[in-house]
């Protein structure tokens, strides 16, 4: 699943309640970042170390879509993807303040190595039918964020047709679609689980370490 994934895209800011709890304006247009691929890590029940030494590490539960075929204008996103999967977009909240406040790039608050966890991928039944259900977030067994793509802000055709228009977008490439208010710091030893509806579809273990 590592191997085949070619660039990382994520979606800030796409959930207007998330948006308003980090005191953010609503974008008009996505907000497009993106991390490298060494921060995939595989969301299979162990644990995952992340960084101690650089203030809070908050987490972001996001669904994350991979797309099957090179784009084209008109295509939909039904035809541009052929699975999804549940992934967690951590993000070093102290780093990113200090980024913002300068007008700096993000990547050391987002790039940063095991900073997507991220569940397998299964079929995508299409747009209509993923709307019909919630993703979950439960850190040591306590709901901490839900999710439904009908609150988004920008739909997924909207962020693939604004991807491809901008960056470029093909077969192999992986888009974090943003997340639901909710976010907060992890603290070492946390359980996070994700879940689609009532099923888990992975889980890890926090473990902050120096680097």
């Amino acid at each position: 699943m590592m191997t085949s994934i070619r660039n990382i895209y994520c979606v800030g800011r796409n959930f207007g309640l998330h948006a308003a709890e980090l005191g953010n304006d609503i974008p008009d247009k996505p907000m497009i970042f993106l991390k490298p691929t060494h921060s995939i890590v595989p969301m299979n029940g162990g644990p995952i170390a992340l960084p101690t030494d650089r203030g809070e590490v908050h987490f972001e539960t996001e669904l994350v879509i991979r797309i099957a075929a090179d784009y084209r204008p008109g295509i939909t996103v039904d035809e541009l993807v052929d699975a999804f999967a549940l992934g967690i977009d951590f993000t070093l909240r102290d780093v990113q303040s200090e980024l913002k406040k300068k007008g700096h790039p993000w990547t050391a608050a987002k790039g940063f190595l095991n900073s997507a966890p991220i569940t397998e991928f299964r079929a995508f039944p299409g747009f209509e039918q993923v709307k019909q259900t919630e993703f979950t977030l439960l850190k040591n067994g306590d709901e901490a964020q839900r999710g439904n793509l009908n609150d988004m802000i920008f739909n997924l055709q909207v962020i693939v047709d604004f991807i491809a228009r901008h960056f470029g977008l093909g077969q192999g490439d992986i888009i974090y679609t943003g997340t639901p208010a909710g976010v907060a710091a992890v603290s070492d030893g946390d359980r996070l689980e994700l879940l689609w509806g009532n099923e888990t579809w992975g889980a890890c273990t926090v473990r902050l370490e120096n680097a």
